[in-house]
């Protein structure tokens, strides 16, 4: 993927839990993520060889400790640090808040959101596992009381580009790379963080996972689904923790880096669902908080 900023991709995201063995259970059994490494307190999971692309630890309370950001070079990371210097935003590490992690630091973002900005080396490409589960980590979706202020926090401080909007505010779907988003930010009564996204090849896979969670005694939320902004087909179900995981396919990708903005009416339903227009009730009120620090 080729980034459009100083961010070229998601790298992972950090959930604290009060129940880590069902987690471990859902992410392995369910989702079909590896395994990476383990202790009593933290468990590191990955779809691809890189060493976690989302991370679970034990604790008193659900939510979201932090959302991990690579930045595209040591200079990029530089201009990023100088960027959030010159916007008064609070840095709480000039080191990795995670392990594994060499380099990189930890700054909390509009509305008690934690973002770790770090360095990863480079993978040649996707490895195909042969089993189920997703191909990669792919987007996060976050719930915030000002939308406007997070998502010119996503622009200003990393780069972010916008892909598309719904109404005046209501949402804002923002990219770092050729993804159609990375980030998707929704204005809501709440900062929470809804669900993390996974990419995978086949609208198949959607329908396999329908068919393991059915297995189980458990039901999809919401899909398939066809949304309009990214253009995706999606499945989702909520994870252990509260929050919601989303299975995709077939989303939008964009190479061209001046791409204007694709502006939706916010009752124009066709921007979250192209099928039918439906949404089902109870479906945005799922998620996990910011940790606060």
């Amino acid at each position: 993927m080729t980034g459009t900023g100083l961010i070229s991709s998601l790298g992972y995201v950090s959930l604290r839990t009060t129940d880590l063995d069902a987690v471990i259970r859902n992410a392995t059994e369910i989702l079909g993520l590896h395994e990476v490494e383990s202790t009593r307190q933290k468990t590191f999971l990955s779809a691809q060889a890189n060493h976690h692309e989302i991370v679970y630890t034990r604790s008193d309370e659900n939510s979201v400790d932090h959302i991990g950001l690579v930045a595209q070079s040591r200079q990029a990371l530089a201009q990023i640090r100088e960027n959030v210097a010159r916007a008064g935003y609070r840095v709480v590490s000039e080191q990795p808040i995670e392990d594994q992690i060499d380099e990189g630091f930890a700054v909390v973002g509009p509305e008690g959101f934690t973002w770790q900005i770090y360095l990863e080396r480079s993978a040649y490409s996707m490895v195909k596992h042969g089993g189920f589960g997703p191909d990669r980590f792919g987007h996060v979706n976050v719930q915030v009381v000002d939308a406007l202020a997070m998502r010119d926090f996503l622009v200003d401080v990393f780069g972010f580009r916008v892909s598309d909007q719904i109404g005046a505010d209501a949402a804002f779907f923002l990219r770092c790379n050729n993804d159609h988003h990375g980030v998707a930010v929704f204005k809501s009564a709440r900062a929470a963080m809804h669900h993390h996204a996974w990419q995978t090849q086949s609208i198949v896979d959607l329908g396999r996972l329908g068919d393991r969670l059915a297995r189980t005694g458990s039901r999809l939320a919401w899909g398939p689904v066809r949304h309009g902004a990214g253009d995706n087909i999606a499945v989702y179900y909520v994870e252990p923790t509260g929050a919601v995981i989303e299975l995709y396919t077939d989303l939008e990708r964009i190479f061209d880096p001046e791409r204007e903005v694709r502006r939706w009416r916010e009752d124009d339903l066709f921007w979250i669902n192209q099928w039918d227009g439906q949404v089902p009730d109870g479906i945005l009120d799922h998620g996990v908080p910011p940790t606060a620090r």
